[in-house]
């Protein structure tokens, strides 16, 4: 029998960007209301002041700040109304020392003014007066020319993956089209004879798909187009001939079962049949997912990935090569880890790195992990977890007590 010569997950990530960095790196410029979730391939500048002029952000009066300092509750400060603001319109007048105007939330500060007095600590007084019962400083209630973004200003770092707040600050800019890179295309093969439908009732020996849902979801949510899913029996002729149809149409071909060294373990065979130069790696000095295979088709451009049959192992494969790759490539430096305190002792693999599932909970101090135990086949396992804590291949375990970095999924 042939054992696996395993690579570290950071040899299996060198190798990666060295092998298909550039197949990932294609750009493309979509309209605003089509870059949710997208990678941003450049950094976005602001072309002009956001807002360009100066704005309440009260119903209420502008006023010059300096009129109302002896306003209070018992005696107020008497300003002539100059009259009103119109939203949406330039304010056409301008108001001096002894007046004030009117003004909706948003609406344009007239020359002159420098504050806004709120409508609540205002009453009419006389034909053309108002009464004030508080004083306002300069500036207050009220948004600068330029508050938000001055031209010239970084608006989104390159990298980033759009957000809705991002997509507000690219339409306050007036930027329309956006630069992002483009979605890796990917195809998802999950192969074994025992499965079914998630909708059908097992037979004895049969279970229901799960990895075909689970990696759809994972991918979708990692900035990949999945644009084929589909269920295979343990047949060599129809996984390869499901693979190199894959290899016309995809970025990615990512086929889930049959990469360890068994009978029926057909993976290498196909990505070394349809792919050249093929597999470059066999096996990674991880726990779970050890039986990892990764090849690429230079003529095609396709990256070629076989995940562990087991969910827990396929997920965690997906996350550490497929998602950190895009990632990597895009510039996006991800979420920040959250160190927790490990509620007890766990074991690790010697000279694997090992990734260990918990669930996290607040204790008013900081978050504490526990460790979330189950076999890598029980998906379960993922859906009791928050995220997961790597310990280094050279630790023999983790005690309680210890810090950890959680990375939440």
């Amino acid at each position: 029998m042939d054992f696996l010569t395993v690579d570290s997950v950071e040899t299996a990530r060198e190798k990666l960007l060295a092998g298909v960095k550039d197949w990932f790196s294609t750009r493309e410029t979509l309209p605003l209301d089509k870059i949710g979730g997208r990678y941003l391939a450049e950094d976005i500048y602001a072309q002009e002041d956001v807002p360009s002029f100066r704005r309440s952000t009260m119903d209420g009066y502008a006023v010059v700040a300096g009129d109302t300092t002896a306003a209070g509750e018992s005696v107020p400060v008497y300003l002539d109304i100059k009259g009103e603001i119109e939203m949406g319109l330039p304010a056409a007048f301008a108001i001096r020392s002894g007046e004030c105007a009117e003004i909706p939330t948003g609406g344009m500060l007239p020359d002159g003014a420098d504050a806004v007095i709120m409508a609540e600590y205002a009453e009419p007084f006389g034909e053309a007066g108002v009464a004030f019962y508080n004083s306002a400083a300069v500036g207050e209630n009220v948004v600068q020319a330029g508050e938000d973004a001055r031209a010239g200003d970084l608006l989104l770092r390159r990298g980033i993956r759009v957000r809705p707040q991002d997509a507000g600050a690219l339409a306050a800019a007036g930027i329309t089209d956006v630069p992002v890179l483009k979605k890796p295309r990917l195809t998802i093969i999950s192969t074994g004879d025992e499965l079914i439908p998630p909708g059908g009732k097992p037979a004895q020996g049969q279970v229901r798909d799960v990895n075909t849902r689970a990696l759809t979801r994972l991918a979708e949510n990692n900035g990949f187009d999945v644009v084929e899913a589909s269920v295979l029996p343990d047949d060599e002729v129809v996984i390869q001939n499901a693979a190199l149809a894959a290899l016309q149409k995809c970025d990615v071909v990512c086929v889930s079962g049959g990469s360890s060294q068994g009978g029926k373990d057909l993976t290498r065979k196909i990505f070394d049949r349809v792919a050249k130069p093929g597999v470059f790696t066999h096996g990674l000095a991880l726990k779970p997912g050890k039986p990892t295979i990764l090849g690429c088709d230079d003529a095609s451009r396709t990256l070629l990935i076989g995940l562990p049959g087991h969910p827990v192992s396929a997920m965690m494969v997906f996350e550490l090569l497929l998602s950190w790759l895009l990632r990597e490539i895009a510039g996006n430096r991800g979420s920040p880890a959250v160190p927790a305190r490990l509620s007890r002792n766990v074991a690790s693999s010697p000279g694997r790195l090992t990734c260990w599932p918990v669930a996290l909970e607040w204790d008013g101090n900081g978050y504490t992990a526990t460790p979330v135990f189950g076999k890598s086949g029980l998906i379960t396992t993922l859906t009791r977890a928050d995220g997961y804590f790597a310990a280094d291949r050279g630790a023999e375990g983790c005690k309680a007590g210890q810090t950890v970095l959680v990375h939440q999924f």
